[in-house]
C-alpha cells in the first residue's frame, strides 16, 4: 500500500460524495412528484406516456398491487428478451450473422437482465447481435435499475407517511426514474466515454492487419451506450467478454475513474434521498456512514492483501504486489477500488480478473456479495437491503433496553420482524443450498478451473453473485452448462423477487402504522451508537452464517498459500 494509492482512492470517493449530495435532493424531488430543473422539457413527455398507457399518476397502489405490477412488468421483460435472443438470426441489425442463442443460455441471460444481475455466460461480442445488445440488454439495464429504485421508494414512503394504505404507483415511479434520473445520467456518461475513446457505432467487426503482419478481427458496436448505463444503473453487463478490462470499454485512467464514479454515485445519492424524504437528513447520513465504514474496511483489507501478494513469488524475487490478472494501466489501487465498488454495489463490472486475486483479496468482494451488495448497494436495492438490516438492528436495541422497538416513528412488531427475517434468510438458503448441491455433482465439478478451496470459492462466488443480483464472476468457472445456466438463473430469481416481495409487504405493514413522535425514551437512530449497532448486526447476520463456507474456501486457501501451496 502507498500514500499515493490511498490518495487516488480518496479522490474518487470524495468526487462521488460531492455529486451525490445534490443528486440525492434531485432524486427525492423526482420521486416526490416535485418540479425539477428538467420538468419543462420532460413533463410533457411524461404526460404522453401516461396518456398512451392509461395510467393515472394521482392514483396510488397498495403494496400487493405494487408487487403484482413489478412481477407482471418483469415477466413481460423476460419473455420479450428471451424471444429476442432466440430470433436474433432473422431480425435486423445482425451484421455478423450470429445464430440464435441456445435455449438454456437465453433463459439464463433473460433472467439475468430483468433482475439487474447481468451475469454473462457468453462472450457478448461473439454471441449477441447489435439489436439484442441495444433493444434487449441495454434497455433492461435501464428498466431493471429503475425497478430497483422504485421498490426502494415504496419502502421509503412507508416510513415517511402515517396511516397510509398505499406505497405509490409503480408505473409512475418507473417512468419518472427512467426519464428524469437514469437516461439523463447515462447520456452524459456515454458522451463522456465517447470523447475518451469508447466506440459507439452500428458497424460490425473489422478485419485488420496488425503491426506484425497478422490478420485480426476486431469487434465493434454500440459500446459506449451500454457501458454508461451498466455503470449508472449498477448493472455490469459488458459488451465485451473482458468487460471493463477491455480497452474499448475502458480506454484509460480517466475513463476508469469515471466508471467507478458512475457506479457509486446513484446508490450513494439514493441513501441521502432517503434522509430527505423522511424529513431528517441525519437518518440518511447515519445509514451512509455505516455503509462507508464497511466499504472502506473492505478496500483496506483487499488493498493490503494484494499489496502483500504471494509470498512464494516474493521468495523468488518478484516484488510489487499481486499484479496477476490486473491491468498495468490502472495498477493495484484502482483495480482494488473497482473490485470492491463493483461488489459493494450490484454492478458486477470488473477491470481485473477476480479469480487472480489473493485469497484474502478475493474474500472481500465475495463477502460483499454474500451480504447482498448493500454498501452502498445497487440502484435502490442497496437502500432497501440495508433498511432491512436497520429494522433488525432497532429490534435488537429494543430488546436490550426493554422497550418496544421503533424506527422513524414506526413500531417494529412481530409481523415486521418476520418479514425482515424472511428476506434476510433468502440469501443463505439459496447460496449455500445450490453451492452444496454443486460440489456433490460431477457435472458441476467438471466446470471448475481449479481444485481444492479455490474451486469451492469459484462455486460459492457464482451463486453469491447471481443471488445478490451482481453478475461478476471469479472467471474460473464455466457457467455455460445446463446445470449452471438453470440453477444460476433460479438464484437470480430468488435473489430479486423472493427478497423484494417481503420488503414490499414490509412497506405495506409499516405504511399502515401511525407515525409516533420521538420521546425521551426513543432510541436515537441518527448517531454513532446506531452506526455501530448497524455494523454489529451486519457482522452477526452475514459474517457468522457464512463463516463455515468462507473458512473452507478463501481462509483455508490463504493459510495454505502461506505454507507454500497454491491451486
Amino acid at each position: 500500500m502507498t500514500v499515493v494509492g490511498w490518495l487516488e482512492i480518496l479522490i474518487v470517493l470524495a468526487a462521488v460524495v460531492a455529486a451525490a449530495v445534490p443528486l440525492g435532493a434531485y432524486i427525492k424531488a423526482v420521486l416526490g412528484g416535485e418540479r425539477t430543473v428538467l420538468s419543462p422539457v420532460l413533463a410533457p413527455v411524461e404526460r404522453v406516456f401516461y396518456g398512451l398507457s392509461g395510467v393515472d399518476p394521482k392514483r396510488e397502489q397498495s403494496w400487493a398491487t405494487y408487487a403484482m405490477a413489478v412481477l407482471a412488468f418483469s415477466a413481460v421483460g423476460f419473455f420479450t428478451l428471451y424471444g429476442l435472443e432466440r430470433l436474433q438470426n432473422v431480425l435486423p441489425l445482425n451484421p455478423q450473422g450470429f445464430d440464435p442463442v441456445a435455449p438454456d443460455l437465453s433463459f439464463n441471460t433473460a433472467i439475468s437482465f430483468i433482475t439487474n444481475t447481468n451475469w454473462q455466460n457468453y462472450s457478448g461480442e461473439t454471441t449477441m447481435s447489435h439489436l439484442t445488445q441495444m433493444l434487449g440488454l441495454t434497455t433492461h439495464n435501464v428498466l431493471s435499475a429503475a425497478t430497483g429504485l422504485a421498490m426502494a421508494f415504496a419502502l421509503v414512503r412507508a416510513f415517511a407517511r402515517s396511516a397510509s394504505t398505499t406505497v405509490g404507483n409503480f408505473w409512475v415511479d418507473i417512468t419518472r426514474i427512467t426519464l428524469y434520473v437514469l437516461l439523463p445520467l447515462a447520456i452524459v456518461v456515454a458522451l463522456a466515454l465517447v470523447v475518451l475513446g469508447v466506440p459507439q457505432t452500428l458497424q460490425g467487426s473489422l478485419d485488420v492487419t496488425t503491426l506484425e503482419g497478422a490478420k485480426q478481427t476486431i469487434a465493434l458496436g454500440p459500446i459506449a451506450s451500454q457501458e454508461a448505463i451498466k455503470e449508472v444503473g449498477t448493472n455490469g453487463g459488458g459488451f465485451m467478454n473482458a468487460n471493463a478490462a477491455h480497452p474499448f470499454e475502458n480506454p484509460g485512467a480517466i475513463s476508469n475513474l469515471l466508471e467507478i464514479w458512475a457506479l457509486l454515485v446513484v446508490p450513494v445519492a439514493t441513501v441521502l434521498a432517503f434522509g430527505r424524504s423522511v424529513g431528517d437528513f441525519r437518518q440518511g447520513r447515519a445509514i451512509l456512514t455505516a455503509m462507508a465504514l464497511l466499504f472502506v474496511a473492505g478496500v483496506a483489507v483487499a488493498y493490503a492483501a494484494e499489496s502483500f501478494g504471494n509470498p512464494m513469488l516474493g521468495a523468488m524475487g518478484v516484488a510489487g504486489g499481486n499484479m496477476e490478472g490486473k491491468e498495468v494501466r490502472f495498477g493495484l489501487p484502482m483495480s482494488v477500488l473497482y473490485a470492491v465498488a463493483t461488489t459493494g454495489t450490484s454492478t458486477g463490472s470488473v477491470n481485473a480478473m477476480l479469480d487472480s486475486f489473493t485469497p484474502l483479496g478475493g474474500l472481500v468482494p465475495m463477502f460483499n456479495l454474500l451480504a447482498g451488495c448493500i454498501w452502498p448497494g445497487g440502484v435502490g436495492a442497496g437502500l432497501y437491503g440495508f433498511l432491512v438490516v436497520a429494522i433488525i438492528a432497532v429490534f435488537v436495541a429494543g430488546l436490550m433496553v426493554g422497550r418496544t422497538p421503533e424506527y422513524l416513528g414506526k413500531k417494529i412488531e412481530a409481523r415486521e420482524m418476520k418479514l425482515a427475517m424472511l428476506a434476510a434468510l433468502i440469501y443463505p438458503v439459496v447460496v449455500l443450498g445450490f453451492s452444496a448441491a454443486s460440489v456433490l455433482l460431477r457435472t458441476a465439478l467438471a466446470s471448475l478451473n481449479n481444485n481444492g478451496p479455490h474451486g469451492l470459492s469459484e462455486i460459492l462466488y457464482a451463486y453469491a453473485s447471481t443471488n445478490a443480483n451482481n453478475g461478476s464472476a471469479f472467471a474460473g468457472l464455466n457457467g455455460d452448462t445446463p446445470w449452471f445456466n438453470t440453477t444460476l438463473g433460479l438464484a437470480m430469481l430468488f435473489g430479486r423477487f423472493a427478497f423484494v416481495i417481503p420488503v414490499l409487504a414490509l412497506a405495506g405493514s409499516l405504511g399502515a402504522k401511525k407515525k409516533a413522535p420521538a420521546s425521551v425514551g426513543t432510541f436515537p437512530t441518527d448517531g454513532p451508537l446506531f452506526v455501530g449497532l448497524l455494523i454489529g448486526v451486519v457482522a452477526i447476520l452475514y459474517l457468522l452464517q457464512y463463516f463455515p463456507a468462507l473458512a473452507l474456501g478463501p481462509v483455508v486457501e490463504h493459510l495454505l498459500m502461506l505454507a507454500g501451496k497454491t491451486f
